[in-house]
């Protein structure tokens, strides 16, 4: 017998639980070898307004500090209209899968429209920020890291990256 569970809509699918029902999502680590299922809906919401990164708010999923898993930061990044993700590069690779809305993510001055089911790789040092188009923007993101701070992240100014990267030496 299984605690805890929800009804799920798939329970004709191959390897559907038996009675129609999967384990509630607990936000709490397993044992090892196990899965490790997270419900965004009971994660808080970070950013909104920090320096440097724009008006984009997410949610970390899955990130070694916080969740029993490694190798793996994954989130969710919600835009409201017209919000922005400022332009920035970052040591590891990322992929945006998005999920809702629309908006433009513009690598290495080149810019991808987003829309429900695009997926887009950015290779590692790849400037790219992020807008969100009238009706807002929600992506999944992914880096291979453990966790979160191991992701870099240096924001571009007017000067461009070379003239960051210098204020950033500046500063130090």
């Amino acid at each position: 017998a299984m605690d805890d569970t929800v009804p799920h809509a798939g329970a004709d699918a191959p390897g559907a639980v038996p009675g129609g029902t999967l384990p509630e999502a607990a936000n709490l680590p397993g044992p090892p070898l196990s899965a490790v299922v997270v419900d965004a809906r009971a994660l808080p919401e970070e950013g909104g307004e920090e320096a440097g990164f724009g008006n984009v708010r997410w949610k970390t999923l899955f990130c070694g500090d916080r969740t029993a898993t490694t190798d793996m930061v994954v989130g969710i990044a919600e835009f409201g209209p017209f919000a922005t993700l400022e332009p920035h590069r970052h040591g590891p690779s990322e992929v945006y899968v998005c999920t809702a809305g629309s908006g433009t993510v513009t690598v290495e001055g080149v810019a991808h429209v987003l829309r429900p089911g695009i997926a887009v790789f950015i290779p590692a040092e790849a400037e790219h920020g992020t807008v969100a188009g009238p009706d807002g923007l929600t992506f999944t993101y992914a880096f291979p890291r453990a966790r979160f701070s191991e992701v870099d992240y240096r924001f571009s100014d007017a000067a461009g990256p070379a003239g960051a990267e210098q204020a950033a030496a500046a500063v130090a």
